[in-house]
């Protein structure tokens, strides 16, 4: 990003899957995220001898969603239907206090 584009969005997934392709594409994505957040956990708990809770219920949510998602792939598998997925990414620049940078200009990337 140059200096004065300070936001962006990402198209990361878009597309019709069969149910075997989204479940890989999907349960990839958040499995992935849920290990990012136990290590994170993990390194938290040896640094700082405590848990963050926000992480602990980051992990939580990320696992509903799995279930939630593994339900929705089964029953499109049993009925015989494929996926559509659309999934982008909003990213900002934030300053050190999690305040937004200022900027006038976005930038919208498409995949």
């Amino acid at each position: 990003m140059s200096d004065t584009t300070r936001h962006s969005t990402h198209k990361l997934i878009s597309g019709e899957f069969s149910t075997e392709d989204a479940r890989t594409i999907l349960m990839t994505l958040i499995t992935n995220k849920i290990q990012f957040h136990q290590l994170d956990k993990w390194s938290s708990a040896e640094r700082l001898g405590n848990e963050n809770p926000v992480v602990t219920r980051r992990i939580e949510e990320l696992q509903h969603t799995k279930e939630a998602l593994t339900k929705l792939i089964d029953e499109a598998a049993r009925n015989g239907e494929r996926l559509a997925i659309n999934c982008s990414i909003d990213i900002a620049v934030v300053n050190e206090l999690g305040a937004p940078q200022h900027s006038a200009q976005r930038l919208t990337l498409e995949y």
